[in-house]
C-alpha cells in the first residue's frame, strides 16, 4: 500500500529532494527516457510521484519514418542520461528506438536495476561505457562498435563512460517499467554465460571480433552479432557494410519493425546520425551507398531459426517519407 502520493511538475526535481535531503530511495521509475511516474520507500513510509501526463504521441501509421541528425533535441532521462526519441509516435506503443549520450565521462550515477522487456539492445556509437551484468563476471567495457543484448530482467549496472559516450538503444516494448534492486550488488560472484533470461541469453558483440559475410546484396557485407540466436529470433542485429559502395539496400519486410541507424558513409536520403524506421509490408529502399558506408540494422519478429527470418527482399512502389515530427 502507498502511504503518500505526490503529484509534482518537476519529478526530477522532486526525486532529487527525496533522494537527497530526505534520503529516501528509488524502487521503480517509467519510463527510463522520460520518467513521470516513480515509487520510492524510505522511513517506513512509500511514495508514489507522478509528474506530467503522457505526452500525446502521432497516431500509427505504417510508413517509413525517418529521423535526421538535427531534428529535436535531447531531453532528461533516467540516472542523469540525456535521451533523442527517433519514434515519436512509438510504432503503436510497440518499440522505442533511443540515441542516449552522456556529454560528460566518469562515474554514472546508476544503481542496480532490470527492466520489464521483451526485447532490448544496446549499441555504443560512440566513446565507451563500463557496464556490469547479472552472472556475467567481472565489469564489461563497451566500445564504439560493440553491441549488447539485454534479456528480460537481467540485473545490471552503468558504472562509467568517457566523454562524448553515445549509444542508440531499441527496446519493446516502447514504455517499460525500471526496477531497482536493493539488495544484488554486482558483480554478484556467479558466471553463467549460458543462464537463460525471459528465454533469451546475454550477449556481447565486439567489434574487434567480427567475422564479416556476404550479405546477399551486391556490394554489402554483414557482421551477424548473434542475438537473432540468443533471442530465439524475437530479434535480429546486424551491422552492415558497402566497403566500396551498393545501389541499392532493399528495407521491405513482413517482421513488425526495421530500424536503419547510419553510423559511416551516406545514402541518397540519409547521413551519418539519420535513421530510418520501416513498417511491415511496405517496399523501400536506401539508394546509392557511399563506399565505406555502414549501419545498424534491427528487426524485429523475424521469426526463429533465422537471422534475416521473414525480410523480403524487393523494390516496389514508393510509399512516401514520414518526417519525423516531435511529440
Amino acid at each position: 500500500m502507498t502511504d503518500v502520493v505526490i503529484t509534482c511538475d518537476d519529478l526530477q526535481a522532486a526525486l532529487d529532494f527525496y533522494t537527497g535531503p530526505l534520503g529516501f530511495r528509488i524502487d521503480t521509475i517509467f519510463p527510463a527516457d522520460a520518467p513521470r511516474e516513480a515509487r520510492l520507500s524510505g522511513h517506513g513510509l512509500t511514495v508514489a510521484m507522478h509528474g506530467a501526463p503522457a505526452p500525446a504521441r502521432d497516431r500509427y501509421e505504417p510508413a517509413v519514418v525517418v529521423t535526421r541528425q538535427g531534428d529535436g533535441g535531447f531531453g532528461a532521462g533516467r540516472a542523469g542520461m540525456q535521451y533523442r526519441d527517433f519514434l515519436p509516435d512509438r510504432f503503436g506503443g510497440r518499440v522505442i528506438a533511443s540515441h542516449i549520450r552522456i556529454p560528460d565521462g566518469g562515474p554514472v550515477a546508476d544503481y542496480v536495476h532490470h527492466h520489464d522487456v521483451g526485447f532490448q539492445v544496446i549499441f555504443c556509437v560512440k566513446g565507451w561505457v563500463r557496464v556490469v551484468y547479472e552472472d556475467q563476471g567481472e565489469p564489461m567495457r563497451m566500445q564504439a562498435g560493440d553491441c549488447f543484448l539485454q534479456p528480460p530482467h537481467i540485473r545490471h549496472r552503468v558504472l562509467e563512460c568517457s566523454d562524448g559516450m553515445e549509444v542508440v538503444e531499441i527496446a519493446s516494448p516502447a514504455e517499460h517499467e525500471t526496477s531497482v534492486d536493493h539488495d544484488m550488488s554486482l558483480p554478484n560472484g556467479v558466471i553463467d554465460p549460458a543462464r537463460v533470461f525471459g528465454g533469451q541469453r546475454f550477449v556481447f558483440s565486439e567489434a574487434t571480433a567480427a567475422v564479416w559475410q556476404d550479405a546477399g546484396i551486391p556490394g554489402l557485407v554483414c557482421r551477424d552479432t548473434g542475438i537473432g540466436a540468443a533471442t530465439g529470433g524475437t530479434g535480429s542485429v546486424k551491422v552492415l557494410r558497402a566497403p566500396g559502395g551498393c545501389d541499392a539496400l532493399p528495407l521491405g519486410h513482413d517482421g513488425e519493425f526495421r530500424f536503419v541507424f547510419v553510423l559511416k558513409g551516406h545514402t541518397a536520403e540519409l547521413a551519418a546520425g539519420d535513421a530510418c524506421a520501416v513498417s511491415p509490408g511496405i517496399d523501400y529502399s536506401l539508394e546509392r551507398l557511399s563506399p565505406g558506408f555502414e549501419a545498424l540494422d534491427v528487426c524485429l519478429g523475424v521469426g526463429s531459426g533465422s537471422e534475416w527470418g521473414r525480410i523480403r527482399v524487393g523494390v516496389g512502389s514508393d510509399p512516401g517519407i514520414r518526417p519525423r515530427s516531435d511529440p
